[in-house]
Formats: structure tokens, sequence, C-alpha cells
């Protein structure tokens, strides 16, 4: 990973270790939500406090009301901004307590940042940052396009936090930018689950692309997807916490679907979760 311009920016500082969860993640005070953020890469123009102040803002609208389940939590967040490369979470074996994301953004396009990382940030909730959390078909799908969902969801969220209280000095104007962002990405997602005849039913629109979703678990392939994963999130805040119980048995995605929804149940009821999100996903796809 590139180090160039490394800088520790925002969050608190450690907490005292209380355990540390065998050979694994640190188990401590820090959560997603805490946990210093770290900026490298390359920013062009953009100030690196910027960067920082745009960066804790999504983080919080992305997390606004949610409750953070997982045992797996970060104790850093490390940022790094990689011009023409696509956003993605680097999955690194050195530094095993940090949640290393990378974007690719222009300067100063805070709608695009908050976009991106907001993406990214959800992988991380869903447990999808630690050194063996290389994607797995067939069920990558489904977490693609929920924490698409939960990019857009932050979104909304950031608009009107950015309206009332914004970062930056007389920039409250902004707020209508990102809504406007936010509309444009959404609108797409709209347009190709049209398209793809999602009107006919999630399960029959699951059923024409089931084959070609077990090869290709991308967010684009499973894009008109998105708007149903999306209302599951804004119709109940509380079954974003159910995120945090993906991928914490063996084999993660790479299970077959019916497996995939019933270790997630059985990984929500350890932690806690309400186990709403695989529920309503199974009555979708109408798997048993």
């Amino acid at each position: 990973m590139r180090r160039r311009g490394f800088c520790a920016l925002l969050g608190l500082g450690l907490a005292q270790l209380r355990a540390a969860a065998s050979g694994r993640t640190v188990v401590s005070d820090v959560t997603l939500l805490s946990a210093p953020v770290e900026l490298s890469g390359d920013w062009g123009e953009s100030a690196p406090r910027d960067v920082a102040l745009v960066i804790g803002r999504a983080r919080t609208a992305c997390l606004s009301g949610v409750a953070l389940r997982s045992d797996r939590q970060p104790q850093r967040l490390h940022v790094s901004d990689h011009p023409g490369g696509p956003p993605s979470i680097w999955l690194q074996k050195a530094a095993t307590t940090t949640a290393a994301v990378n974007v690719a953004v222009g300067t100063r396009d805070w709608c695009s940042l908050a976009y991106q990382f907001g993406h990214e940030l959800g992988h991380v909730l869903c447990n999808s940052w630690e050194a063996d959390a290389k994607p797995r078909n067939p069920c990558q799908w489904i977490e693609e396009t929920l924490v698409e969902a939960f990019s857009l969801r932050g979104l909304a969220i950031l608009a009107d936090q950015w309206a009332h209280a914004p970062p930056f000095a007389h920039d409250e104007g902004f707020a209508d930018s990102i809504r406007d962002y936010r509309k444009t990405v959404l609108t797409r997602s709209q347009a190709v689950a049209h398209e793809q005849g999602i009107a006919a039913g999630f399960g029959t629109w699951f059923k024409a692309r089931q084959s070609l979703l077990a090869q290709d678990g991308g967010v684009d392939a499973a894009r008109g997807a998105v708007p149903t994963m999306l209302d599951l999130l804004l119709a109940d805040v509380t079954a974003i916490e159910d995120l945090g119980a993906l991928n914490r048995w063996p084999g993660r995605s790479g299970v077959p679907l019916p497996d995939y929804l019933a270790q997630w149940e059985k990984s929500c009821a350890e932690l806690n979760a309400p186990g709403r999100l695989p529920t309503q996903i199974r009555k979708l796809i109408a798997v048993a």
C-alpha cells in the first residue's frame, strides 16, 4: 500500500485493550464509528483536513441510528485515494486491525468521495475487511447490493445534515448537489431494475438472473436489485444491524444461497441482531 502523505486525522485514540479475539481482531472500546481515520495516497489539490471532514461526516451519516453488532470491529480506518483505480477494500495481512479503503476521486469531489466511501464502509460493516475477506460467489451479489443501498441511504442523511450544519463555512447549498448526485445514482439503478422486469416481482427477477449472479457478484451485475434493498433499509433502520452479522462463518459468500441465508440468520442470533434482513431476502427470492 502506498504511504505517501500518510497522516492520522480523525477519531479517538485507541482505547485500552480488554481482550484479544483468538488470532483475528482485537476486542476494545473502539468501533467502526469511533476508529481513527488515516489518509494516504493522491488527493490532488484537496486539503487533507477537508477530506477528513467529509469522510467523518459521511461515516456519521451512514452509521446514523445503527447499532454496531459485529465482534470484528476495526481499530483503524485507512482511506487512500488512487485516481484511475476502482474503489475497493485493500485486504492486507500486515495491519491486522486496520480496515483499508481505496477510493478514486477528483479534487474536492465531495459527492463522489461520500458515495464511494459509503459503499466501502458498508463492506467493512459486513466484516469484509480482514485478510481472508476476498469476495466469493455465488452470494457476493447480496452484499454488493446491500452496501450500495447503505451508501445511498447515507447520502440522503448527509445532505440533510450538510444543509443544517455544513462542514465548511457558508456551504449549506452544497446539500442540493449531494441530493442531485444521489438521485442520479439511484435513477440509474431504478432504470436497470425496470429494464430487467423487476415489476414482475423480485423473485421473478432473481430467477431470470440467478445463473449470472452466481458467476458475477459485482454490483453492476445485480444493480437491478439495489432499489429493493434500499427500500428494505429505509423501512427499518434497525435491519442495518444485520449487516454486522455477515460473513462470520467459514466460506463466507462462497456457500450455496440457502446455506448463506441460514448462516446469516444464525450469526444474527449470536450477536443479538434483529435478523430481519436475511428473513426478508429469503422471502423475496423464495428460497426455502
